[in-house]
């Protein structure tokens, strides 16, 4: 299976999925104009997955920030990543947040409740 690896632009946050070791990572800002068009890519690929899953896959997110449309398809995504946990994968997912962030401290909270999932949510100083 190809990784997935886009570059962060101004609107839209850096994506590196690497599926042989299964590690993906998301870094930076997410305001695009159609947030459904960026994010379809990055859900197909989590879907093609699961057909070559690795036993531990680790997703390290660190929004800088996020508009509401684009809240829609993370949590599109998130619910995709937790429910790899039912086709083998032991899943841990990391929310960075800064340490004086309170809106993405409080926007992992309300990710992991909503998919009654436990965020590590790790703090940057």
């Amino acid at each position: 299976m190809d990784n997935l690896s886009i570059e962060a632009k101004n609107k839209t946050p850096k994506i590196s999925f690497d599926a042989a070791n299964g590690l993906m990572e998301i870094i930076g800002i997410s305001c695009a104009e159609n947030s459904v068009d960026f994010y379809k890519p990055i859900i197909e690929w989590i879907d093609s997955y699961k057909t070559e899953i690795q036993p531990i896959t680790i997703v390290d997110i660190n929004y800088k920030y996020f508009n509401t449309s684009s809240a829609k398809c993370i949590l599109d995504m998130l619910e995709r990543f937790v429910n790899l946990k039912n086709h083998g994968t032991n899943i841990t997912i990391n929310w960075h947040y800064e340490e004086d962030d309170e809106e993405m401290f409080d926007a992992g909270t309300n990710f992991s409740e909503i998919l009654e999932f436990q965020f590590n949510l790790i703090k940057i100083e």
